[in-house]
């Protein structure tokens, strides 16, 4: 078996390195510049200090459920600086989503958009805000996914609040069958809390119109889906919406998928000025968008030696007031129990659920750490009740890469689904062993009793882990182009959004690699409509992969390209020619052209290549893994849990940029601490009131409460994946919570089977131990 390489080396040969004189790929590079991020025809770039800008601000629903009566604006209209008033009344009929109008005559949740001011300046439009009158009918409402699952719940949307009127059901053999093969099943419950993704940054828009064409700057992870939803919101055609994707101070998949944006374009079309719409640190909070909360409760038939005959997995999750990315949430949660055992009988039924709550939608890695938190408990409780060593019963059990036993159902010519249910069909690559096995030597998993032996008095000492299956990068069609410049430099123009995972600086190596040009000479254009081809959002850790996959391609023909141009300049055949650190070089390796040479030589012809490609493999599942090893310190006396030490294993392929695949790690592991011991959005059950909207009393960790973090990769390298890279910046946030749970019942003796595990949660579980 290979070794996993710290994360600070960069392979050699024989392990997969890319062995060229010029190679980034494995070099720990950093981009900060964006060359023509903001640049282009439209007159508004730079700062957003536009000329005669208005801003403005929004009047939210005091109520969780109420229809909007009317709504009287006749103390604003006059007032002096009030440029124009957004009411459900007199808005287009267009909307960004099926549920969701630009605004609408019901309110679904407290701090639902109601109304909307533009003025002269922000105080001005907080001001008029509260002078309009709005007159509301209370409606009946439900808070929980559970409540609104009864018979005589309030619907929150016509139809009822199950989502599509049934549940979400996959399943492969028949586990009925598997739970009769079974010598002991098991079941357990468990409930996940709604959490903010708390970003530093609040969401925000500029929008301004120059006759018939709109321009928005907004915080973003897919421009050109917020083109086409602005569009068909406002009635125009797309070819007339730009939209420009600033820097993001911190996205995690929830900063987009609102209103915002759409009300200051609507807000200044009314005035014929630039309005900007910045949300509020509350507002934030309540109307950006949280992780779904759930409950699970699993299922699992086991043989007496450990064998898993069978996985039922049900899952009840709360989308709030608005569908937004729930349909794929509530599929992503599945999928450890679908397929990270090897298990010929398993089923997953998931209940997405609509509720008077804010609104959920997209955080890093969907739901997929709900469903591995409740499964992964779940299989350690087995493991212990069996005597068998938690890491053995993996060890037994993974799905290894020749994938699940069945029989293949994808058509034979088309792109295998990246979260499968069938069986028959082998994986890509599959380093999930190694991580296992390596994860728990550099942890000392073997060595751990003696470590937890030194517990003194009420500080108690304990070991955990847990593994994890994801998705390993393919998305939708994603393209990308290449094209030389003048002065030799490479322009890599794609309509990605950096939302500040690195994508811009490892886009640049793959170019740069398949080039053969240095890093510094590849000029990154991202994130603009007007520049840039069709591209998916940012999302599934996809970016590397999918868009990756087209720059690369773009880069190679463009390199084709150059090289028979060169050859017709040097009646040279272009066979015997090649790129070197940027320079064109024959076989004897002497430099015949510099690349400046040759874009002049071409004249007004440009020299570019274009690729567009469906990502992904018709032979293989590509998916990435890991492990996760934490050590804990539980005070009995407070409840106060602090992680020690954690120990990180990672399949995501070939490595590309190793410091920002390191801190993908590090963060992913960090931000899940709070998810797993003190984050959670409270909502009060008798007024639909959000409790904690501020960073005060949300309770995210900080730096204090961040443990070293040993980060290791394993030596794989993905046949499908460009230059053999998989997906990595979602898989991090998957096995904190599972992890550190094992690691605290390791300690105390008590599982926690509801997240977060606050310190009055230890207390009371300790407690009803002591009682039992």
């Amino acid at each position: 078996m290979q070794r996993i390489r710290p994360y600070y080396r960069i392979r050699e040969a024989g392990s997969g390195a890319i062995v060229t004189a010029n190679s980034v790929i494995g070099t720990s590079v950093a981009r900060h510049d964006l060359p023509g991020k903001l640049t282009g025809e439209a007159k508004y770039t730079g700062d957003m200090s536009l000329p005669d800008m208005l801003y403005g601000k929004i009047v939210r629903s005091p109520h969780p459920h109420a229809r909007i009566v009317s709504i009287n604006t006749s103390s604003v209209d006059a007032l002096p600086g009030v440029r124009a008033v957004l009411t459900p009344f007199n808005v287009p009929e267009g909307r960004l989503a099926p549920d969701v109008p630009i605004l609408d005559r019901v309110a679904r949740y407290v701090g639902d958009e109601v109304a909307a001011v533009a003025a002269d300046d922000e105080d001005l439009a907080e001001y008029a805000t509260g002078l309009i009158k709005v007159e509301y009918e209370p409606l009946s409402f439900v808070t929980t996914a559970r409540e609104a699952m009864k018979p005589n719940s309030a619907p929150v949307h016509p139809g009822g609040n199950l989502v599509g009127g049934e549940p979400l059901t996959l399943t492969r053999g028949d586990v009925d069958e598997g739970f009769d093969q079974a010598d002991r099943v098991f079941s357990m419950s468990f409930s996940t809390p709604a959490h903010s993704p708390a970003p530093l940054e609040p969401r925000a828009a500029v929008a301004a119109w120059e006759g018939g064409r709109l321009t928005v700057w907004k915080t973003s992870r897919g421009v050109h889906a917020d083109r086409l939803s602005l569009a068909s919101a406002l009635g125009i055609d797309r070819d007339n919406v730009r939209v420009v994707g600033a820097t993001l101070g911190a996205g995690f998949g929830g900063k987009d998928e609102s209103r915002l944006s759409v009300i200051a374009a609507e807000l200044a079309r009314r005035t014929g000025k630039p309005v900007k719409i910045e949300a509020t640190r509350e507002e934030e909070f309540v109307a950006g968008r949280k992780r779904h909360s759930t409950e699970t409760t699993v299922k699992v038939g086991v043989k007496s030696d450990g064998t898993i005959t069978a996985i039922h997995a049900t899952t009840l999750m709360d989308t709030g007031a608005y569908l937004a990315s729930g349909p794929g949430v509530v599929r992503r949660a599945g999928q450890a129990a679908l397929y990270l055992y090897r298990c010929a009988n398993v089923r997953y039924d998931g209940y997405l659920v609509y509720t008077n709550q804010p609104s959920a939608a997209s955080y890093r890695a969907l739901g997929a750490p709900q469903g591995h938190f409740a499964l992964e408990v779940t299989m350690n409780h087995i493991a212990d009740e069996l005597r068998i060593d938690p890491l053995e019963f993996r060890i037994r059990n993974h799905v290894g890469i020749e994938g699940q036993a069945g029989e293949r159902v994808t058509p034979a010519n088309e792109i295998i689904d990246t979260q499968p249910i069938e069986g028959g069909i082998p994986f890509s690559s599959n380093g999930l062993r190694e991580c296992l096995e390596s994860g728990a030597e550099l942890f000392g998993w073997n060595d751990r009793q003696a470590v937890n032996s030194r517990s003194a008095g009420h500080i108690k000492k304990g070991s955990g882990m847990s593994m994890f299956i994801y998705r390993g990068g393919p998305g939708g069609r994603s393209s990308a182009r290449v094209r030389l410049n003048a002065d030799g430099s490479v322009q890599l123009i794609a309509g990605l959004m950096d939302v500040g995972e690195g994508s811009t600086t490892v886009m640049a190596q793959i170019v740069a690699e398949a080039l053969g040009v240095s890093y510094d000479s590849v000029r990154v254009t991202f994130g603009d409509t007007a520049d840039t081809p069709e591209a998916p959002i940012t999302a599934g850790s996809t970016a590397t992969f999918s868009t990756g996959t087209a720059a690369k391609q773009a880069a190679e023909a463009l390199k084709t390209k150059i090289l028979n141009a060169a050859a017709a300049s040097l009646l040279h055949d272009a066979d015997g020619l090649n790129i070197v650190d940027g320079s064109v070089v024959d076989a004897d390796g002497e430099v015949r052209m510099q690349l400046s040479e040759v874009a002049a030589n071409v004249g007004e012809n440009v020299l570019d290549a274009d690729a567009s490609v469906m990502p992904g493999s018709r032979d293989h599942i590509v998916n990435s893994f890991g492990a996760h090893f934490a050590e804990v310190e539980v005070d009995t006396e407070t409840g106060n849990v602090r992680v020690v030490r954690y120990v990180a294993a990672h399949d995501s392929g070939r490595i590309l940029n190793p410091q920002l695949a390191t801190n993908q790690v590090e963060g992913g592991v960090s931000q899940m601490l709070g998810f797993t011991l003190s984050e959670e959005m409270l909502t009060d059950p008798h007024s639909g009131v959000t409790l904690n909207a501020s960073l005060l009393e949300h309770k995210s960790p900080t730096v204090k409460e961040y443990p070293p973090i040993q980060v290791i990769f394993a030596d794989v390298v993905d046949p499908i994946g460009p230059f053999g890279a998989k997906a990595l910046g979602e898989p991090p946030s998957v096995g904190p919570a599972p992890t550190i749970i094992n690691a605290i019942y390791d300690a105390i003796g008590v599982r926690i089977t509801s997240l977060p595990a606050t310190p009055d949660k230890i207390l009371d579980a300790l407690s009803r131990r002591e009682e039992a």
